[in-house]
């Protein structure tokens, strides 16, 4: 096949590669947003699959927005037999969805249609789901409600945290869509329409959604802290400067002190008081510092039972 791939993120990268060594298709080209300014000199950065495509030497489209009509006559000219969207971050019009002969397909990091949205790996983790996989879809107007087409699922583990699932998700995404492009050749695909009563909404992350809230109970904080690993992170605050969480572990203890509250120290860590349980924090990084284990922590930082995590 002809394909048109429309990607922004590392998660993209993976199945874009995959495209690029099948013998069987040919990208002819790759769309991808434009690039951003970073840092304080404001050069202009590619995203990670504009810098993939430029090294496989495909020729690259950053429109600022997919819908202009000028945009979409250029990309209707280009062969095309299907367009393979993942993780783009613009809604498709019209002129675009109903153009190829296969039409859009989107490689979805959930299992649709439990998590639609921007952040599904995310949310599935701080929802405490027990499962989660990859769902390609054939793309409609609406926001991941296309018909569902082919599933791999994996377990999310107790010691999952959102960069490993990211990983994880993303070796995934190349080998089920080759398979449904294969199928969709063969005619052999089938549609399965979504339940809209079974989906939930995966909102965009934010710095804001990492800070933590002690009068939770442990086992959601310690959800946050792998969820949110290893942006935006889950923090809080220590003697007034911001102290990022990486690593906790739940612990059946509970006492009546106020949430927040440390409430025992050892070599390896301290625990504190949540609303119900306690959490001993294993991984940390205090602002300014770097990341480390908390038993070096403690040789450089003096935490006493009574001392309060808050922001």
């Amino acid at each position: 096949m002809n394909v048109i791939f429309m990607g922004t993120p590392d998660f993209s990268v993976p199945v874009l590669q995959g495209l690029l060594q099948s013998e069987k298709h040919k990208v002819t080209a790759v769309v991808s947003q434009p690039d951003k300014a970073r840092g304080r000199s404001g050069k202009l950065v590619f995203t990670p699959v504009k810098e993939a495509a430029v090294a496989a030497e495909v020729p690259v489209y950053t429109p600022k927005r997919v819908k202009e009509p000028d945009f979409v006559k250029s990309l209707r000219q280009i062969p095309c037999d299907v367009i393979v969207v993942v993780a783009f971050g613009q809604i498709l019009p019209p002129d675009i969805l109903e153009f190829p002969k296969y039409g859009c397909i989107n490689v979805h990091a959930s299992l649709l249609p439990r998590w639609r949205g921007a952040a599904p790996m995310q949310w599935a983790i701080l929802s405490g789901d027990k499962k989660t996989g990859i769902t390609t879809m054939q793309m409609d107007a609406g926001l991941d409600t296309g018909d569902m087409l082919l599933k791999k699922e994996v377990e999310i583990t107790p010691e999952e945290t959102g960069e490993s699932l990211h990983d994880k998700l993303a070796a995934l995404g190349s080998d089920l869509l080759l398979e449904t492009l294969e199928q969709a050749e063969q005619g052999t695909l089938q549609k399965i329409p979504q339940k809209e009563e079974e989906s939930t909404y995966a909102k965009m992350l934010s710095k804001d959604l990492g800070r933590l809230d002690f009068s939770w109970e442990a086992e959601k904080i310690e959800r946050y802290i792998r969820g949110l690993n290893s942006w935006p992170s889950a923090y809080t605050g220590l003697r007034g400067k911001t102290l990022k969480l990486w690593q906790a572990q739940v612990v059946e203890t509970d006492t009546k002190e106020v949430p927040g509250t440390v409430v025992s120290v050892e070599k390896d860590g301290f625990s504190v008081q949540t609303g119900k349980g306690c959490l001993k924090i294993v991984e940390l990084q205090l602002e300014g510092k770097k990341r480390m284990n908390a038993s070096d922590f403690l040789r450089g930082m003096q935490i006493k039972e009574g001392d309060v995590l808050c922001i």
